[in-house]
């Protein structure tokens, strides 16, 4: 006979539900979607935000994330959707989610969700997409030759084998312009609007059709470095367009955020006047994530004050080995 599985008792009834718009900025691109979602859930705890949490053995926060952006791109427009079982101000919650989340993950807008309103909708998004060493009369040519292209079929590699889609089916509007001032200065900036479509086209599918070899062999777009890639807008499909072709980049986006080559966080935001030049960056600095920089100061405490025990047995083993 089976053991029965406990079960938790219901908890208090969802009374509130809001959408969060924020965006993902600076180093919080290269986090994963999984990682987002963890950061979001300690700064609602953070917050002390009365979220509802789901019922059974193991209760989850009832918090969704529609249409996350995938791991290396920034977004200035990612959706979380949060229940809560008690009343809250929309405005307060944006201050005091916003304090409690690191730098590069910022709150843009609450909004309350009304009885039998689903959500945002959420049927296209625009990127924009800076190539590195690629000169606008490339990425002219490239994106002429893939607008009149009746279909632009790549291949992914899945969990699953090898996926082919058509990038060109999924894109609604694609225009370039020329990067201004900054270390880009001169490059190539491609912006799109991508529907939402069922397997999803990313941006990385679009550029893969953009760079394909031509027929003699030689690539149509050779960026020098990464791409950068960034989400302007997510929503309906006449008001994205309307942002990824807004001439200079005075749409929405440019309101809240930043352009995708001039991304920040709130420190940079908060110290830029006071702070003055920052100092020029370590090599250790540009180590892959997870690598070990020098140890600047053995005896390093902890933030309330405590010897850092880590640091204690560091400094042991260089002794030793001295």
């Amino acid at each position: 006979m089976p053991r029965p599985e406990p079960s938790a008792p219901p908890g208090p009834p969802v009374v509130q539900r809001l959408t969060v718009r924020y965006a993902k900025r600076g180093r919080m691109r290269f986090a994963s979607h999984r990682d987002i979602a963890r950061a979001i859930e300690r700064g609602v705890r953070k917050a002390a935000l009365p979220v509802a949490y789901s019922a059974g053995f193991s209760p989850h926060p009832k918090i969704s994330y529609p249409g996350g952006a995938p791991t290396g791109v920034a977004s200035e427009a990612e959706y979380a959707q949060i229940a809560l079982t008690g009343w809250r101000d929309p405005a307060a919650v944006r201050g005091r989610l916003d304090a409690a989340l690191p730098d590069g993950i910022d709150v843009i807008e609450v909004t309350e969700l009304g009885p039998g309103q689903s959500g945002p909708d959420l049927a296209a998004s625009a990127w924009e997409v800076l190539l590195p060493g690629v000169t606008p009369a490339a990425a002219r040519a490239a994106a002429d030759a893939f607008l009149a292209a009746p279909a632009a079929v790549v291949e992914r590699l899945t969990s699953k084998g090898v996926r082919r889609l058509d990038a060109r089916a999924a894109v609604a509007e694609l225009a370039h312009r020329r990067a201004g001032a900054g270390p880009h200065a001169g490059c190539a900036i491609l912006r799109m609007v991508v529907r939402q479509m069922t397997p999803a086209v990313r941006p990385d599918d679009i550029l893969a059709a953009l760079c394909a070899p031509a027929q003699g062999g030689e690539p149509v777009l050779a960026p020098s470095s990464p791409p950068l890639v960034t989400r302007l807008a997510q929503g309906p499909l006449d008001e994205v367009t309307a942002v990824a072709l807004t001439a200079g980049g005075t749409g929405k986006a440019e309101v809240h955020g930043r352009s995708a080559a001039e991304q920040y966080d709130k420190t940079a935001g908060q110290h830029a006047e006071t702070a003055g030049p920052a100092p020029a960056a370590g090599a250790h600095e540009c180590l892959p994530r997870g690598a070990e920089g020098p140890d600047a100061d053995l005896s390093a405490r902890e933030p309330d004050g405590r010897d850092c025990p880590n640091a204690r047995n560091r400094a042991t083993q260089l002794r030793i080995r001295i």
